[in-house]
Order: structure tokens, then sequence, then C-alpha cells
């Protein structure tokens, strides 16, 4: 084989592979890149209408994010012990009160109690 022949055939197999490799690995894809890093819909005005708030695994701790943490948007610590019997506490940063006032929700992981943390996520009502 020449060497004109041997380019031929390379540049031939390139040009019917790559195609194929391009195919194969788009039909791979689930066609929804969203779902893997969905972008925050805001829902709900933390600062008209205040938070909501879920606290995971919860045994009787509850929380309270004001209106008013809400604007001033400083970093603020929170005990979430409510009626359970140990106590919890987790800190809303300026960064997290920020996407508050931008009306996305926050996941914010407690410190250790009773041997155990909990996610509490804050949403706008």
């Amino acid at each position: 084989m020449n060497r004109k022949t041997f380019i031929q055939k390379i540049l031939a197999t390139i040009l019917i592979t790559l195609p194929a490799y391009i195919f194969v690995r788009c039909s791979s894809d689930t066609g929804n890149e969203s779902s893997q890093n969905p972008i925050p819909i805001p829902t709900g005005n933390c600062l008209n209408n205040g938070t909501n708030n879920s606290i995971d695994r919860n045994h009787g701790h509850s929380l309270n994010v004001s209106k008013e943490d809400i604007q001033a948007g400083i970093d603020k610590a929170y005990s979430i012990q409510g009626s359970a019997n140990h106590n919890h506490i987790i800190t809303v940063t300026t960064a997290n009160f920020s996407s508050l006032r931008n009306n996305n929700s926050i996941n914010v992981t407690s410190t250790s109690g009773g041997g155990h943390t909990h996610t509490v996520t804050v949403s706008c009502a």
C-alpha cells in the first residue's frame, strides 16, 4: 500500500466513524440535561409572605425565619429545638438570605444533637 492509499483509507475511516460515534453518543443522552442540574424556579414571595420550613426526619423540631430576618440579610443562627428533647442549631448565611430574597429555596444542615443532624429546607410562602 502506498502513502496516498493509506491516507485515503484513514480519512475514509474517520469520516465514517466520527458521525457514527456522535450519533451513538447523542442517542444515549437522556435529552433532559436540566433534570441533572435543575435551575431553581422561584416560588412564593419570601419578603411578602415569609417562609415555609421543612425539617427532614423531624421529631418535634421547629423553625421560624421571619420576613424581617430575610430583609436584614445578615448571618443568623437559629435554634430548632421546638418540642424535641435536644437542640440543633442552623446558620442561615448572607448568601442564603440573598437566595430567599430572590424567592429561591435553601437547604441547611443542622449541628449534631442527640447523635444526628437534620437537613432543613426553607422555601418562600
